[in-house]
Order: C-alpha cells, then sequence, then structure tokens
C-alpha cells in the first residue's frame, strides 16, 4: 500500500510499465497555390470555358468566345506579357486603332474583364490584378448609334423587294416585317409560334417574348405587319406551332421553323437586290 493506491510487485518490477513512445508521422505539408501573373494558353483555355459556362444565351456565348479567341491571339503573340491592367489598356488601345465602332470595343472589353474574373475565381490569378482589370474604362460612345439604322425610306424599299405571291416570297414578307416592324432578333424570330401572336385590348402583339438574357418583354404588333403574317399563315395552312417554317425545293413546308443563318441569307438576298448591301439582321 503506497499512498492509498495497491501496487502488486513482481519478480523485478511493476505490472504497470510505461507507454512505449513513439514519434507521431509529420503531416503532408500543403503548399498554397500562388496566383500568377503571366498566363500561359491551357490557363486562359480554362478560363474561357468557365467564362462560357456561365452564359445562358447562345448569341452572347458566340459574342464572348469570338471576343476572347481575338485577345488570347494578341495576347500570345506578345513574348510573356503579364495579364494585369497595363495590357487591357495597351489592347484596348490596339482595337481603337482599328475601324471598329465604340460597342464592338466595348463589347470585347466586358469579355476580357469577365475573362479576368473567372481566372481569378479558379485560382489562375491574383485578385488584385482581376480588380485591376475590371476597372479598365472601356471607350465612350458619345451618343453614336450603334450598327446600320435603316431610315423609314429604306425600310420601305427592303419590304418592296419580295413583290411575288409565292409562299416563299410571302414568307419572306412576314419575317422582313417582323424584324423592321417589331424590331425583333434573329433568334427571337426562329422561336416565335403563332400562338404568341395575341389579341389584347383590340390590339395585336407578341406576348411574353423571351429575348436575349432572358428578358420577357411583350411587343405591339402594328396592323401592316399582321396583314402579311396573316398573308403567310393563310397560304401556308398553319394554324399554330412554329410561325416561320422552311420551305423545299419542291414547295412542301417543313413542320420544323429554321435557324437565324436562314434568316441571315434572306435578309443579306433582299437588301443587296435593292441597293442596301451593308444591312444585316440584329443578332
Amino acid at each position: 500500500m503506497r499512498n492509498g493506491l495497491l501496487v502488486r510487485r513482481s519478480g523485478t518490477g511493476s505490472c504497470f510499465s510505461p507507454r512505449q513512445w513513439r514519434p507521431l508521422p509529420m503531416a503532408k505539408s500543403k503548399r498554397k497555390r500562388v496566383p500568377k501573373t503571366v498566363l500561359k494558353l491551357p490557363d486562359l483555355e480554362q478560363s474561357k470555358s468557365a467564362v462560357l459556362n456561365s452564359l445562358t444565351s447562345s448569341s452572347s456565348k458566340r459574342s464572348y468566345d469570338h471576343a476572347i479567341r481575338e485577345f488570347i491571339d494578341w495576347y500570345c503573340s506578345e513574348p510573356r506579357l503579364a495579364f494585369n491592367r497595363t495590357v487591357v489598356t495597351r489592347y484596348r488601345i490596339a482595337l481603337e486603332q482599328q475601324p471598329y465602332a465604340p460597342w464592338t470595343i466595348n463589347l470585347r472589353l466586358a469579355a476580357i474583364r469577365r475573362l479576368a474574373y473567372e481566372a481569378s475565381d479558379c485560382g489562375l490569378l491574383s485578385p488584385d490584378l482581376a480588380a485591376g482589370i475590371r476597372r479598365v474604362e472601356g471607350v465612350r460612345r458619345l451618343g453614336v448609334r450603334v450598327g446600320n439604322w435603316l431610315t423609314a425610306e429604306e425600310g420601305k424599299k427592303l419590304l418592296g423587294a419580295e413583290t411575288a405571291y409565292t409562299l416563299r416570297s410571302r414568307r419572306n414578307r412576314a419575317l422582313l416585317s417582323l424584324l423592321i416592324g417589331c424590331g425583333l432578333r434573329r433568334a427571337e424570330v426562329t422561336t416565335l409560334r403563332l400562338e404568341d401572336l395575341q389579341l389584347r385590348e383590340s390590339h395585336w402583339v407578341i406576348a411574353d417574348l423571351r429575348g436575349k438574357g432572358g428578358h420577357i418583354r411583350t411587343l405591339p404588333v402594328p396592323p401592316w405587319v399582321k396583314e402579311a403574317v396573316d398573308g403567310w399563315t393563310v397560304g401556308a395552312g398553319i394554324t399554330s406551332g412554329p410561325l416561320l417554317r422552311s420551305i423545299n425545293k419542291a414547295g412542301r413546308i417543313g413542320g420544323h421553323g429554321f435557324t437565324p443563318k436562314v434568316i441571315w441569307a434572306i435578309v443579306k438576298a433582299n437588301a443587296k437586290s435593292c441597293g442596301l448591301p451593308s444591312v444585316a439582321p440584329q443578332i
């Protein structure tokens, strides 16, 4: 008995042996990923994929993909440039020396800002450098209209290009009327259905049209546009479904709509025939 504890001795020592000391295994050191200042082509491609995956509109994806590819070609052509505010400012100056409209330059700068944001979010670029790139100012537009705007006389001339009474001509006239009279984009026309044309408060409208960026709006339909649409739908026997449809060489009407590229070709052909070669439909 020792200090109130019973200790049993046997032979050479106590039955309680001290715990054998063993060194603990050393934890693996985790190196923190240091953001880069010079992005290589794989880093830029990874950031571009992140940008495109974050967009929902197909037209925005095409525009941003083209803008980013143009910047990557310029960026990789220079020897080891750092991806920072100074370099993006140099690129903006290079764009200003080209015959680009201010809207085009600002669109490309917006794509580069988004590219820097995604690169920073992926850990490829320092947040401070990405913040500096996002502070690069765009080009002042000073109230200049974007694109080629038609006058009233030019609009009448374009509509008068389709004067035949065939089904193909009626369809093209309805297409041009919707583009000019309602201000629709190509992608919006391709998704237009006959049920979207509704009579509300004694006026025809295109109801709840989902446009670029997911914006929903209701557009008024002028009487002359409705007359052109009726000329096409009555002649083609369309009572529901897609409003504008493809027509094969035999004159048979398809059950589905057509792509924005077909709209581009129709508008360019009619514009060229009436002396307006620079006119193109809105994306």
